[in-house]
């Protein structure tokens, strides 16, 4: 399933509305643009926005207003806000338990690790003492 959500900005700049929409996929820029603040390079970018011009700097201090959240995206959306840190933090977990899920199998032929709940809880322990050395 495809997490994507649209955005939408509007502001003005030299007399100039500006009206931007965008589809953003958040599967495919969430590697890139882990931050809020750089959903604005995202739709800069698609919209031909130079990101060293005076244009841009306007465009940052308008609000990002989002709607139509597909896939996992749903859950992180509530009256237009977008918790882009939440949704990043879920993936990161969600991610980890597809990888802890797939070792299990591997490794001691365990389909299901949520039927493990002292397994999946060391294997958890080990990847965390791993990312803190």
């Amino acid at each position: 399933m495809k997490n994507s959500i649209d955005a939408h900005m509007d502001f003005s700049f030299k007399g100039e509305v500006y009206q931007l929409d965008s589809t953003l996929d958040l599967d495919q820029v969430q590697d890139k643009f882990i931050t809020l603040s750089s959903l604005y390079q995202v739709m800069a970018v698609e919209h031909r926005i130079d990101t060293y011009s005076y244009l841009y700097e306007v465009m940052q201090e308008a609000e990002i207003h989002f709607n139509n959240p597909q896939g996992n995206t749903t859950e992180f959306l509530n009256n237009g806000v977008f918790d882009l840190d939440g949704y990043i933090a879920k993936q990161g977990e969600s991610n980890l338990m597809d990888t802890l899920q797939a070792i299990a199998l591997r490794e001691l032929g365990i389909e299901n690790l949520e039927q493990h709940p002292q397994l999946k809880r060391a294997l958890t322990r080990a990847y965390q003492l791993g990312m803190e050395s």
